[in-house]
């Protein structure tokens, strides 16, 4: 019997990618959601992460993803896989003493419990303790994010990061987590970390790109997302996109919360029953019964690549060592579109924030942005349109304003006409092309607000001065408060800000203009409760 023991810790186990020896290893106890024994396949979009890791494709691996999504699975599958066919350490770290011990130790020794290729390679007895097991010689260390000892103490080949979002930003004075994590696989030329987390607060926009048809996420700046370190990662990699094929077109789409779609005016409940997902190209029906379908010829798609209808990809990746993933909560086959709207209902119901914000994060995997989700419901919106042409002004507006977005190479603007009680109307909006550095482009805004809408003139503009004041290498840093001095009865610097104590506030700073310095009054915008307040009135019948 122990010779035996032996020749079977001495035979190598047959060459398996993470989701084969998942499938061939792993089995789900009866007290499990789905017993028995484990399918990956399930949810196929963790094939090619762990597929990559196995691989070292890339030294960072980047999953973001919402609950209830397999990505610990897809950690359990990574480390079974290497601990049994390329024993070499391992590092776990979770955002928590508390999950650390509740949550994933207990997984890992069903893990090790249940596959039959390692149970007996496990030194029990008082070599395994609680954070440090030892399996086939080699060490799985499970730390958390708030001790820097555990992270700096053992060389590691491959580190699994959980929740990075949730991780502090220092530890303890030692550094960003992920930057000590990393430093233990220096001594190993194959060395991969894997960093999965659900995403927090964030603003971000969609780009829809020509080439492949497809919307995907935007770089955004990283004053936009310094709240999501996890979203940073990301868009430094691969920035993949889990990608559908429609059930009744057959062409590919990313699916995510804006094209979700439901009942308006009922329930949660009732909407949950009736939420499906609407494809961005012929408008069909998607619903929870094409999920597996639709998962098992998922694909995922770059910028710069496109998929045809036969799922075919084409095009090339960016320069990156970080292969970097996305996937929508709505690819998720343990929980319905419905289930997902029915969380997000409830809480804006509620007016809570933060559950708001954890519907959005854990429920579709999407940054979110205080007041950017406020609104129930699409419809909402499309309800209180008024029938006139963009460039007309409609009875009941009594005057014209003008917002300004300054921008490296273009501004951007929106007039927009008032009336009595704050009710509003959308006039006209556009771009002005041309670098802002330049004096053209400021006197063609010049000639835009001073110009006449149906012989009304524009009494106020707006404009951000956020993006040109110390940022001395893309252009002079006050032209924008120079363009407000010129027309200082009509236009004003404006700069929004997370919080104030008040919705708007005035305040004096200083300027330096060419051969001259003066103050400025600056108006600053507290952005989350104009936002709340505008979502208000729009929602309000």
């Amino acid at each position: 019997m122990l010779c035996e023991r032996v020749a079977g810790l001495l035979r190598p186990s047959p060459r398996q990618t993470p989701d084969a020896w998942a499938a061939a290893n792993r089995t789900y106890p009866q007290s499990a959601a789905i017993p028995g024994p484990r399918d990956p396949y399930l949810t196929p979009y963790i094939i090619e992460p762990g597929r990559a890791v196995a691989s070292c494709a890339a030294r960072r691996v980047v999953l973001v993803t919402a609950s209830q999504s397999a990505k610990s699975e897809l950690l359990l599958d990574i480390a079974g896989q290497r601990l049994d066919q390329k024993p070499a350490p391992i590092l776990y770290v979770g955002p928590n003493k508390q999950f650390l011990t509740e949550q994933f130790e207990p997984r890992v020794m069903s893990l090790l419990d249940e596959a039959p290729s390692l149970s007996d390679k496990v030194a029990r007895g008082k070599r395994m303790t609680e954070t440090r097991k030892m399996i086939a010689g080699v060490s799985f260390r499970l730390a958390h994010a708030g001790s820097s000892v555990a992270l700096k103490s053992d060389p590691a080949a491959l580190a699994l990061v959980d929740e990075y979002d949730e991780m502090l930003a220092n530890i303890k004075g030692q550094g960003d987590p992920l930057g000590l994590i990393e430093r233990r696989g220096d001594t190993y030329p194959d060395f991969v970390a894997v960093v999965t987390s659900t995403c927090k607060r964030g603003m971000v926009q969609t780009v829809h790109d020509e080439n492949s048809n497809l919307v995907f996420w935007a770089k955004a700046p990283t004053e936009d997302i310094y709240e999501s370190p996890i979203w940073a990662l990301w868009q430094e990699g691969t920035r993949y996109h889990w990608a559908w094929p429609c059930p009744s077109c057959d062409e590919y789409f990313i699916p995510r919360f804006d094209l979700l779609r439901w009942p308006e005016s009922v329930t949660p409940i009732d909407a949950a029953r009736g939420a499906y997902v609407e494809c961005p190209h012929c408008g069909g029906v998607v619903e929870d019964k094409h999920k597996t379908t639709m998962n098992a010829r998922g694909r995922y798609v770059a910028p710069g690549q496109k998929v045809d209808s036969k799922g075919v990809l084409t095009g090339n990746l960016p320069d990156t060592t970080t292969l970097s993933f996305w996937v929508s909560g709505l690819a998720s086959p343990f929980v319905s579109f419905g289930d997902r709207l029915k969380s997000y209902l409830e809480a804006v119901a509620m007016n809570d924030d933060a559950m708001i914000q954890t519907a959005m994060n854990a429920g579709f995997g999407e940054l979110y942005s205080r007041g950017g989700r406020d609104v129930k419901e699409w419809q909402e919106v499309a309800r209180r349109r008024q029938p006139h042409k963009m460039g007309e002004i409609p009875q009941g507006v009594l005057r014209l304003t003008c917002a300004v977005d300054v921008q490296k190479s273009s501004l951007y603007y929106s007039i927009r006409g008032w009336g009595a009680r704050a009710s509003s109307w959308q006039i006209e909006s556009g771009e002005l092309a041309g670098y802002t550095n330049e004096p053209e482009i400021w006197n063609d805004l010049a000639q835009l607000l001073t110009d006449t809408w149906a012989d009304m003139p524009i009494t106020l503009a707006l404009i951000d001065s956020g993006f040109r004041p110390n940022k001395p290498n893309e252009g002079p840093v006050n032209i924008v408060y120079d363009f407000c001095r010129r027309f200082r009865r009509l236009v004003r610097p404006t700069k929004g800000y997370a919080s104030l104590t008040a919705p708007i506030m005035r305040s004096k700073i200083k300027v330096t203009l060419p051969g001259k310095a003066l103050q400025a009054t600056l108006g600053a915008v507290d952005t989350y409760r104009i936002h709340r307040m505008m979502a208000a009135r729009v929602t309000t019948a």
